[in-house]
């Protein structure tokens, strides 16, 4: 699986969140970037808050800022109450 390349610590949101995907406990939607979109241009869609791109970010195993080259698998969740309740464990 093309996840098992990352590695996070088990301290902090971002790899709680990247886990929740690969385990499959956070729902979520698969996208393949398109030439010219940055992470926050997708938040800003699936969220209407482009401030969320971290959450992409972080659920995608992107350890890189916002730009992006076309054709990455985006693994979106679509629940961000999940991502919430993933900040009070």
């Amino acid at each position: 699986m093309p996840f098992d390349r990352y590695k996070f610590t088990r301290e902090n949101i971002n790899s709680k969140i990247y886990e929740g995907i690969k385990k499959n406990t956070i729902d979520y939607k698969v996208v393949i970037s398109e030439s010219g979109k940055r992470l926050d241009n997708y938040a800003l869609e699936e969220y209407n808050d482009s401030s969320y791109w971290w959450v992409i970010a972080s659920a995608s195993g992107i350890n890189w800022p916002l730009q992006l080259i076309p054709g990455i698998v985006l693994y979106i969740p679509t629940n961000l109450d999940q991502i919430e309740s993933l900040k009070l464990q």
